[in-house]
């Protein structure tokens, strides 16, 4: 049993120093409930800052270099997107930090052009399957969500759980919820996703953070507010409902 947890909570735009101090107190709450795994929000240091970002940007190595420190002393696999510089756009990463080690980078492929992303962001152009000390973990970002593929790909690569930061608005509640359920479900993996909550700039952003099992069934979700949820993720449970329903063994991929 591997126990897992999301850290919800409002990011303050540009607030480097709140936003890492919030991050630090709840991996400890975290790790003292039990947490091995532990998700952060998308943009979690500094939220989407404009023409700050790129500046914002140069504060992630250091950054990066702590929540390595605090994952070896708390023995956490920590996951969280942050900006990277990159000329004068940045990526949009996630750090995938396990026990003080880095076991991989993934720069956020889909941008949402929706809110400008494509203009101030540079998009990926691959994906990561971790092989951590609790198992194969694969990564995306909010946007991601809606693009099956790529979750797919991590899947038939080995994934045993996906993790999802998130900054995903009201009124697309709903949308969340049936998205994160339809990718545990047809991949046959756990989910931990991520979200932030309240109002960061003149988004109103609703929470509902949750950890899925490989049914689809809800093992923990968060409200509107600040908070960390933490759930069991039962691998064994995981491998025996692959084999009651073996989708990936009656895969025709000939035809798609």
């Amino acid at each position: 049993m591997i126990t897992a947890a999301a850290i919800q909570f409002t990011i303050k735009p540009g607030n480097v120093d709140a936003n890492l101090a919030h991050a630090r107190d709840a991996l400890g709450r975290a790790s003292d409930r039990g947490a091995q795994l532990v998700v952060l929000p998308e943009m979690w240091s500094c939220g989407f800052c404009g023409k700050s970002l790129a500046g914002l940007a140069m504060h992630t190595a250091a950054i990066a270099e702590e929540l390595q420190d605090l994952s070896r002393r708390l023995g956490l696999v920590v996951v969280g997107s942050m900006p990277e510089p990159n000329g004068d756009r940045v990526f949009n990463t996630i750090h995938l930090i396990d026990n003080g080690r880095l076991a991989g980078i993934y720069r956020k492929v889909h941008l949402f052009s929706l809110l400008g992303e494509d203009r101030v962001f540079a998009a990926g152009d691959g994906c990561l399957l971790a092989d951590t000390s609790i198992g194969k973990i694969g990564v995306i970002i909010c946007y991601d969500l809606r693009f099956p593929e790529l979750s797919r790909r991590l899947a038939l690569e080995g994934a045993q759980i996906l993790c999802i930061p998130a900054q995903w608005p009201k009124p697309r509640n709903e949308q969340w919820r049936t998205l994160l359920q339809a990718r545990a479900i047809e991949n046959q993996f756990f989910v931990v996703a991520s979200n932030t909550c309240g109002m960061v700039g003149k988004l109103d952003f609703f929470g509902m953070s949750m950890i899925i099992g490989p049914r689809g069934d809800v093992l923990a979700e968060a409200g509107d507010r600040e908070t960390e949820i933490v759930a069991g993720l039962d691998m064994r449970d995981m491998a025996e409902w692959r084999a009651q329903i073996p989708c990936f063994k009656d895969r025709r991929p000939e035809l798609y």
